[in-house]
């Protein structure tokens, strides 16, 4: 059995791959080097920089709120699923993270404060109850669907190595949000994910930038 300290070692691990630069290592190949590319405009640059970074601060968090939930989650079958798809997440940290250097960018520097918040929040919904956790993990996959949508179709054209990065990430978020359900996640009503929408503007708005 996995010690209190072993756990701590591990998830001290996780973070640091999660916040240091080229700290991470994908187990799958970028997307985008299927793709040249474009010459951007300096304005169309800063744009596609911006929402980058604001997905990559989202995998960030996605890994925190796993990383919290694993650690709680009362059964050794949760626990496993939260480890494998923050795994799967990984490869998305890295390839935002890639793209971001590529278009002359770097992460935001808020990363630290948002790991630390979503850890706790993951580590909070797991002390409930297993059924809650999973529910939060869908609802949260659920946002990040939606805000991928809205990136690709407002991303500049010609940046199709940004695009074929986020239809990818759509595509693993949606199984993920699959897996939390048919695990036995509860789904949020809408209200709440309402009030989820708007504290993940919060997130958005500051990291588009910074």
């Amino acid at each position: 059995m996995i010690s209190f300290l072993d756990k701590a070692v591990l998830q001290f691990d996780r973070a640091l791959q999660t916040l240091v630069p080229h700290a991470a290592n994908a187990s799958r190949p970028s997307p985008a080097v299927a793709f040249e590319e474009a010459n951007l405009t300096t304005q169309e640059r800063r744009h596609s920089s911006g929402l980058m970074r604001i997905n990559h601060t989202g995998e960030v968090c996605a890994q925190a709120l796993y990383a919290g939930q694993a650690t709680t989650a009362k059964l050794p079958a949760v626990r496993e699923e939260m480890e494998h798809a923050a795994d799967e997440e990984i490869d998305h940290l890295v390839w935002c993270e890639q793209r971001l250097y590529d278009l002359g960018s770097k992460p935001s520097i808020l990363n630290p404060l948002f790991y630390g918040a979503s850890f706790l929040i993951g580590a909070g919904a797991g002390l409930i109850s297993d059924k809650l956790s999973l529910g939060f993990v869908a609802a949260t996959e659920d946002q990040v669907c939606l805000h991928l949508q809205q990136h690709m179709a407002t991303l500049p054209v010609e940046d199709e190595k940004s695009k074929a990065v986020l239809s990818q990430m759509h595509m693993d978020e949606a199984k993920h949000k699959a897996m939390a359900l048919d695990a036995g996640g509860y789904e949020f009503p809408k209200p709440i994910m309402a009030i989820m929408t708007q504290v993940s503007k919060v997130m958005t708005t500051s990291t588009y930038r910074i």
